[in-house]
């Protein structure tokens, strides 16, 4: 299986700090953001991973080059950015006829990922997604999934002040074929993921739950909370 890692965004939300540093590469514990991401994926089993760029992409460029994975990375710069459904219909020929990970290189996370695939490879008939799902301590600040009993998601409430639950979507996916195909059928180059792609397989996505440590790295605050929280050697789960 190959990956999509997402990692051309700006960081608005944390300048200063992304002035002169990609959001993809600002450290947890003195390690950028991507080398987590890059271990876990590889470690897993992951056979390639496809990596978008834009903001400060040379420095991207200058770190992959650098890292122990290099020959199993490839990199796509993006003059302007496609959302996550317009990266996957531009590449979709990379991933091939073959169901592909999706994760975003601003999220601090620590989970089974070798699990994950194989809930995915073990799924249900029917299923077209799987979706990396997680316990928040704020639910009105994520997107809350609602699931019925099989474990298949039949609603989101994105951001609401009283949302049913705390599970959340931790925006790590697979995708089947079909879903690619969904995708590359879009007449335009920007697509976006979770409004336009996601509600349109309600009742075909189930979750996997992950106890593992997630947060988004979005702004200043959220940085220092993974600094103080996050461990300095994670525990593989």
């Amino acid at each position: 299986m190959r990956a999509l890692v997402l990692a051309g965004g700006l960081g608005t939300r944390l300048r200063p700090l992304t002035e002169h540093t990609p959001k993809c590469l600002i450290p947890i514990h003195n390690r950028p953001l991507l080398a987590y991401w890059f271990e876990l994926l590889f470690d897993a089993g992951i056979e390639r991973a496809l990596v978008n760029t834009h903001w400060l992409a040379p420095q991207v460029d200058a770190f992959v080059d650098t890292s122990p994975h290099q020959q199993r990375i490839d990199l796509v710069y993006e003059p302007e950015l496609l959302g996550t459904g317009g990266t996957l219909r531009a590449n979709h020929q990379y991933f091939g006829d073959q169901p592909v990970l999706v994760a975003h290189a601003d999220n601090l996370i620590n989970f089974t990922c070798s699990a994950f695939l194989e809930a995915h490879t073990n799924r249900h008939d029917g299923i077209a997604i799987t979706m990396l799902t997680f316990e928040t301590d704020d639910p009105r600040s994520c997107g809350i999934v609602e699931c019925d009993a099989q474990d298949r998601v039949i609603a989101f409430h994105e951001k609401v002040e009283q949302p049913p639950g705390n599970l959340a979507n931790g925006a790590v996916y697979i995708l089947e074929p079909e879903v690619l195909r969904f995708i590359a059928a879009f007449d335009r180059d920007f697509v976006d993921l979770s409004t336009e792609v996601i509600p349109e397989f309600l009742g075909r996505i189930q979750i996997w739950r992950t106890d593992g440590y997630h947060r988004d790295i979005g702004n200043v605050e959220s940085l220092a909370r993974a600094e103080a929280e996050f461990p300095k050697s994670p525990p593989v789960l």
